[in-house]
């Protein structure tokens, strides 16, 4: 208990001390209010003109609602969970979102440049990531065989598992396409990078 106390008492300090600091709480705000201005863009960006709004942000705390805002753009350029997904389709309020932030002299362009690549690296990785599924359906195939017939042996009548309810297949897919997902993911931690430089973000 008193380790718990000790805890909560450090981080009453350091709230603490963010209050007592009016710069520290500004720039605070400042990063929350770009975040909801991305999230307001993002919740309906046929109707949210994020450039505009962010023009008119006043000069004194603009880096800073510029940085809250990346965030949440950037956060939202993540590998697919499902080979529904359209990257393109995806990827476009982003885009658009991401050129308004732009800090450097020709930065529209080379995003745009960086933003096709990402289509394509993105939609490449669902394909991947279809064949790398099948092709570990396939192989696990006649082990999984092998333990319907045991159990429907043991049980008298016909058993059919799902492999993703099975713990030895679930444990195969996570590690093999696990390290697909790795592989990909280190790519796009250097696009988003390159974006972040564009965007005058500093690394955390």
């Amino acid at each position: 208990m008193s380790m718990i106390k000790s805890a909560l008492e450090i981080a009453l300090e350091r709230t603490k001390d963010i209050k007592a600091d009016p710069k520290a709480l500004a720039i605070n705000e400042a990063r929350q209010e770009g975040k909801k201005l991305a999230g307001e863009y993002l919740n309906a960006p046929d109707e949210v003109d994020f450039a505009e709004l962010f023009s008119k942000i006043a000069k004194d705390k603009k880096e800073y609602v510029r940085e809250g805002a990346f965030d949440v753009f950037a956060a939202r350029i993540q590998l697919p969970l499902s080979t529904l997904a359209s990257p393109e389709t995806e990827l476009a309020p982003l885009a658009a979102g991401l050129k308004a932030l732009n800090t450097v002299p020709f930065g529209e362009k080379k995003m745009q440049a960086i933003f096709d690549q990402l289509g394509g690296f993105l939609s490449q990785y669902l394909e991947d990531a279809k064949r790398v599924e099948e092709a570990i359906r396939k192989q696990y195939a006649p082990r999984l065989k092998q333990k319907e017939q045991e159990m429907s042996a043991r049980m008298g009548r016909p058993v059919r598992i799902d492999p993703m309810n099975d713990p030895e297949f679930a444990a195969f897919y996570k590690q093999n396409v696990g390290q697909m997902r790795a592989q990909y993911q280190d790519a796009l931690d250097k696009a988003k990078a390159d974006l972040a430089a564009l965007c005058g973000k500093k690394p955390d």
